[in-house]
């Protein structure tokens, strides 16, 4: 073959990473296809998810919602690798996690997920700073003590609490105790941010406050996935998943339902208009 006509094996090569970098960020970092999860309580079969399909890409903000019983817990104690489906495939981050055993998960939850809970589960008698360092405990082999503090330190900076480093919880507010828990389940640099009803503890205003931290990490790029069942709260987020039953009853983003609440309301105008007339 002659020299010209031979492809230069640098171009090709670059063009292969470049083809690389375009499928892991557009790459979903939960992928749930078809999942089931059945309890056996006694002799009683309890189907709390049935069926569930849904992608989750980076960088997206989802609320899931629903009633009691719904189903919302159950999925998120899948999707936190807490639990396995019954049935169905769970890719995190590009890796089937559906079938792994228990070591394995908790593996899993360590590297790539960051939990954030409604009780923020700080240990009373350390610091903020040594509060965040704890998950950094577990992979102590990789991270040095030095930089588990330098890590634990941009933590705090990032939820604003760099000046309170060395309180410890009876010295902070709950929404300060709350930014402590986000900064902790930052702290792993995890692919996925996992809040269970991170305001259920909290006033309104706090609430708000709260809120304003997750929409400042999303910006930043973290994908986050919320469990809540307050509306006010969902507004917060990018996307809203409503389960019933166990099934999605519906999936959509804020601008689908900012689009729908508007033609609601033109459609309300038009039939005040039609009966001033």
């Amino acid at each position: 073959m002659r020299p010209e006509l031979r492809s230069p094996p640098t171009r090709l090569a670059a063009a292969s990473r470049v083809a690389d970098l375009i499928a892991v960020s557009t790459r979903p970092v939960i992928q749930l296809a078809k999942i089931h999860k059945v309890y056996r309580t006694g002799e009683v079969d309890v189907h709390a998810v049935r069926g569930v399909s849904l992608d989750i890409l980076p960088g997206e903000f989802v609320a899931i919602m629903g009633s009691s019983g719904s189903g919302k817990s159950t999925l998120m104690n899948m999707i936190g690798c807490l639990d396995r489906p019954s049935e169905g495939n769970y890719l995190l981050d590009g890796i089937d996690v559906s079938t792994l055993d228990r070591d394995a998960r908790a593996k899993i939850r360590n590297d790539k997920i960051g939990f954030v809970f409604q009780g923020f589960n700080l240990l009373s008698r350390t610091s903020a700073l040594e509060n965040v360092e704890m998950p950094m405990l577990y992979n102590h082999a990789r991270v040095s003590a030095v930089e588990q503090r330098e890590r634990a330190r941009k933590s705090l900076e990032l939820v604003g609490l760099a000046d309170r480093s060395d309180h410890k919880p009876n010295q902070l507010s709950g929404g300060q105790q709350q930014r402590v828990a986000i900064a902790r389940a930052l702290v792993n640099q995890p692919s996925l941010l996992l809040a269970d009803e991170p305001t259920g503890n909290l006033d309104s205003q706090t609430s708000i406050e709260i809120m304003g931290v997750f929409q400042k990490l999303n910006a930043a790029g973290i994908t986050i996935v919320m469990v809540t069942h307050e509306l006010d709260v969902a507004r917060y987020t990018k996307r809203t998943v409503i389960l019933r039953d166990g099934k999605i009853l519906t999936d959509e983003t804020v601008k689908d339902r900012l689009n729908a609440e508007g033609e609601l309301k033109k459609l309300r105008q038009a039939q005040e208009a039609v009966k001033l007339a």
